[in-house]
């Protein structure tokens, strides 16, 4: 539900009034000088302004914040009851992310010297001048958004990934985060299940960041891309001439995380013959290198993920339901997008940050059309297209704020977020133009170009509905191709 700049987000003890873009807190005990401040800043950004009379009102204000929303804080040196050069310790001790400029009618430098050794972004001289705050504000917003990317790609690079990094009020995500940290706490194989671009991975990193193997390696690896001849190699390593190519000895991704954590995604593309190598790891904790001349043992814990429905994949012969136990210890199933759209707000801005620290830009504004156009949009492709939305956006762009304007490439979508099909009825005809039968090869090509453009070209969508790995679904696209152009 959208009102001006915020949204309402419902949760058990109430409705909650939650901002949805940027605000720069101005603390000083003098009005006037607030309002014009506020002036000044209102001409050159497309921030809100919230104030503050002292520090300890800015304080309070900052520890309330939970989701982010002050991004800059301009505080004055001289005001009673906290003072500029106490709150600035207490922010630098318990907001240190946000960035604080420093204005003081003084001119003294130690002052100056002392403010910036507690953290402060710049120190300015009353009175201010215009464009001097302007690019002191802007620089500020700019650094902050670059350090706080950085220590997210570090958390992530360092396996630092935790649940309080995640993004989303859900119900749903918070029974999921719920279940997540008891995972964390056991040594238990996890399967997470859930559409394309749900976030399995982000999960994955986060149970493996809050367990007793934080800081150990944390692996991740996409069953589906591996081709078939190289499953073995690739899982368990092999040994120097164990085949044709094989030049040296290779580890193998369990023992590139021993110690640690192994991610496999898309679970359900594994190879049947692999599959039994990989039981063997879970019940006896050894691999066995191809070429090897005995097994190897290793320490690691197992996470799974997988969209397609196992059970399906087990009555088909296609995965052996010894294995699905051993890999479903512990479930977990992550919601869709569509299912959650309270989150789309709060995502819609860490994908603008994460975007303007990238290309050392500002965070642009979220006009409240756009959100709505988000939030009626069907998505598909799950949080993974939001992200992709929200970059063209951003990139294409030309003004301080995302409009709805900005998102008119996602009018193509249906309500259900599919694309619309060249063939509405659903139909095909088993017959040439000349009236003659179509082979069963032409037959099945019309079925997999029909499902491609459903899908929007989404290759595991497309490779799900229609009960093939994807690995096959790229065999016939070229056979597609090859009919094309014959």
């Amino acid at each position: 539900m959208i009102s001006g700049r915020f949204y309402f987000e419902f949760r058990s003890g109430g409705v909650t009034l939650v901002s949805m873009n940027k605000n720069i807190l101005i603390v000083d005990d003098d009005r006037t000088e607030r309002r014009m401040i506020a002036g000044i800043l209102r001409r050159s950004l497309e921030f809100g302004i919230r104030e503050a009379e002292n520090g300890r009102e800015a304080v309070r204000i900052l520890d309330k914040d939970a989701d982010g929303a002050i991004a800059l804080v301009i505080l004055d040196l001289d005001m009673p009851i906290m003072g500029g050069t106490e709150t600035l310790a207490a922010l630098a001790e318990k907001h240190a992310h946000v960035p604080v400029i420093i204005l003081t009618g003084e001119t003294d430098t130690g002052m100056a010297v002392e403010a910036m050794k507690l953290g402060a972004a710049d120190f300015l001289s009353k009175p201010v001048e215009s464009a001097r705050l302007d690019v002191s504000a802007r620089n500020a917003l700019k650094m902050s958004l670059m350090s706080r990317e950085i220590s997210r790609l570090r958390r992530h690079e360092e396996g630092g990934v935790r649940f309080a990094d995640l993004i989303g009020h859900d119900a749903g995500l918070q029974a999921a985060v719920k279940t997540g940290r008891k995972a964390a706490a056991c040594e238990l194989p996890v399967l997470l299940t859930g559409e394309t671009g749900t976030g399995k991975e982000v999960f994955a990193r986060a149970i493996h960041g809050e367990s007793a193997r934080a800081g150990q390696p944390f692996i991740a690896l996409n069953c589906g891309a591996i081709p078939e001849k190289l499953v073995e190699s690739t899982l368990f390593g092999h040994e120097k001439g164990a085949f044709t190519g094989a030049v040296d000895k290779a580890p193998g991704k369990f023992l590139e995380a021993d110690g640690g954590t192994i991610f496999l995604d898309e679970i359900g593309e594994l190879p049947l013959e692999a599959q039994v190598k990989l039981l063997r790891v879970l019940q006896d904790g050894v691999i066995e290198p191809v070429g090897a001349a005995r097994p190897v043992p290793v320490n690691v814990r197992v996470l799974s993920a997988t969209n397609r429905d196992l059970a399906g994949e087990i009555r088909a012969g296609r995965f052996r339901e010894d294995l699905y136990f051993r890999l479903n210890v512990l479930h977990l199933e992550l919601l869709p997008l569509r299912q959650r759209k309270i989150d789309i707000p709060a995502l819609a801005a860490h994908f603008i940050d994460q975007f303007g620290a990238a290309h050392g830009g500002l965070p642009k504004r979220l006009g409240p059309q756009a959100l709505e156009k988000l939030q009626a949009h069907g998505w598909p492709g799950n949080v993974r297209e939001l992200e992709n939305a929200v970059n063209r956006a951003m990139a294409l762009g030309e003004d301080a704020a995302l409009e709805a304007a900005d998102f008119a490439f996602l009018q193509s979508k249906e309500m259900g977020g599919h694309p619309k099909s060249s063939n509405p009825q659903g139909l095909i005809s088993p017959l040439r133009p000349d009236g003659s039968f179509k082979s069963l090869h032409e037959f099945e090509q019309d079925i997999v170009a029909l499902a491609l453009a459903h899908h929007a070209g989404n290759i595991s969508q497309t490779a799900r509905v229609l009960g093939i790995a994807k690995s096959t679904l790229y065999t016939k696209i070229e056979g597609l191709a090859d009919l094309k152009s014959a």
